[in-house]
């Protein structure tokens, strides 16, 4: 095609990406952006959504120098004002050529792999710089998703879904938490955290209680603030808005528990709780719990915070408890280092799902049979009841083993393995009871027999004949 230097002058937008920028300046032309993008040789073919989907909103475009010249060129912009704007501008890739012979070279990528995470832009905001309205994609952290002048929550880019933002107009507080998150950022440098690392975790404690909520009768702030964003009422796809809607309705929750991980005072507690150089199991009535539960706005959630031990939240306790143990040469062999000692380090199972990765999950939950309902209203309340004190009297029977593993060989190996042994009865009828509400709640027989991971034995053969019946 013919290059028309100076014929337009399209700045790009701080933080965009270059696939976006492409995009605005075909727009400019009166282009397709495919017809523009043929002015580059392209190394490979643009990713796609999994499964059929369409085009992604998050791909990137790495250049040679050829490249890069070539997007000066048609911007009417120089290359230094489009590295100062562009994350992805100034990277190489290995699947450009090393020697440059001057022939624009460009390969795709997706971007959340080149800078970081990517969201959408704001519409009303790109048109108020460029004087068009157009999609616009960028660069940006979660704690920088509200557009503050016209009251949006900016989603993820990564999904494949239609929607580009939310309506946060009437749900202040969102706004409000992004402005906080400021002065907290700020606190976690000065206390020596990457405020990155500090978000992450907060995000990942907040994202799990997200996914417990909907047993919380006395919780009401957030599906208020869900069936907000949804327009008012999340209805029938009440699931799909659980999913979208997730960040920003957490988001100020998010950023009062990366507060209370960074107040000393807090992580005192914590010492506190453990018995303060006397080691106990941690209680559920414990001071730090209850004062987070304050401070998120929930008097009664601190119980319930101190019972998720598989969690963020108890992983983190336990790195303060150690750091502390080794601070007063308390520390035992193998406590003063490595990653369990890092307070912010967010292990990998505690990472929340994100909202491409749920979306995926949910879509393919729907082409199962009876696998769309909800839980709460395909299992009968008493059944629920049961399975949930069945777990947590297997769960008040393993804290018992803390602390319990002192005295002699023959009196310690009696008390662990008659807790243990009754630990594993529990679990196996809460498997059993669990098992039985999933198939009458409509999900097949051979779904719940490999989720459970059953061996042959007759709770796998009553599956089997249930499913042989269901078959006939």
């Amino acid at each position: 095609m013919p290059h028309y230097p100076g014929l337009l002058r399209i700045a790009p937008l701080q933080e965009e990406t270059t696939s976006s920028l492409i995009c605005r300046i075909a727009t400019g032309y009166g282009l397709e952006a495919t017809a523009l993008r043929s002015a580059w040789h392209w190394r490979n073919h643009q990713p796609r959504h999994s499964g059929g989907g369409g085009v992604r909103a998050d791909v990137e475009v790495l250049f040679n120098a050829a490249g890069r010249a070539l997007l000066a060129e048609l911007c009417g912009v120089q290359e230094d004002v489009l590295a100062r704007a562009l994350p992805s501008f100034g990277q190489e890739d290995a699947e450009l050529p090393a020697t440059d012979d001057g022939v624009p070279a460009a390969a795709w990528r997706i971007g959340g792999a080149v800078a970081g995470p990517v969201a959408f832009g704001c519409r009303l905001c790109t048109a108020r710089r460029t004087g068009t309205v157009v999609q616009m994609v960028r660069y940006a952290a979660r704690w920088e998703r509200v557009c503050v002048w016209h009251g949006r929550w900016l989603l993820d880019a990564d999904a494949d879904q239609p929607l580009e933002h939310l309506d946060v107009r009437y749900l202040p507080e969102i706004a409000a938490a992004q402005r906080r998150w400021a002065g907290v950022a700020r606190r976690a440098v000065r206390a020596g955290a990457e405020p990155a690392k500090v978000f992450a975790l907060a995000h990942a404690v907040v994202a799990r209680w997200w996914e417990q909520a909907f047993q919380w009768e006395r919780e009401t702030v957030w599906p208020r603030r869900l069936h907000q964003v949804a327009g008012g009422n999340a209805g029938g796809d009440l699931g799909w808005w659980q999913v979208v809607g997730r960040d920003a309705v957490v988001f100020p929750e998010v950023v009062a528990v990366a507060g209370v991980l960074l107040d000393p005072a807090m992580a005192e507690l914590v010492w506190l709780d453990s018995g303060a150089g006397r080691p106990r199991a941690l209680p559920a009535d414990g001071m730090f719990c209850r004062r987070l539960g304050e401070r998120v706005g929930r008097d009664w959630l601190g119980p319930l915070a101190a019972a998720d031990h598989g969690g963020p939240l108890i992983a983190w306790m336990g790195s303060v408890i150690r750091r502390h143990r080794a601070a007063g040469g308390d520390s035992r062999p193998g406590e003063t280092g490595g990653y369990d000692n890092d307070p912010w380090w967010l292990r990998r199972e505690h990472q929340p799902v994100t909202m491409a990765g749920r979306l995926r999950v949910l879509g393919k939950e729907k082409k199962a049979p009876g696998s769309g309902k909800m839980w709460r209203a395909a299992v009968p309340v008493e059944q629920r009841a049961q399975i949930s004190s069945l777990v947590d009297g297997a769960q008040e029977q393993l804290i018992q083993l803390r602390g319990a593993q002192t005295g002699a060989s023959a009196d310690v190996a009696q008390h662990l393995l008659r807790i243990l042994s009754h630990s594993a009865d529990l679990i196996e009828k809460a498997l059993q009871h669990t098992v039985v509400a999933a198939v009458n709640a409509g999900v097949p027989a051979q779904n719940v027999a490999r989720w459970a991971k059953l061996l042959p034995g007759p709770l796998a053969d009553a599956l089997k004949a249930y499913q042989d019946a269901g078959d006939r």
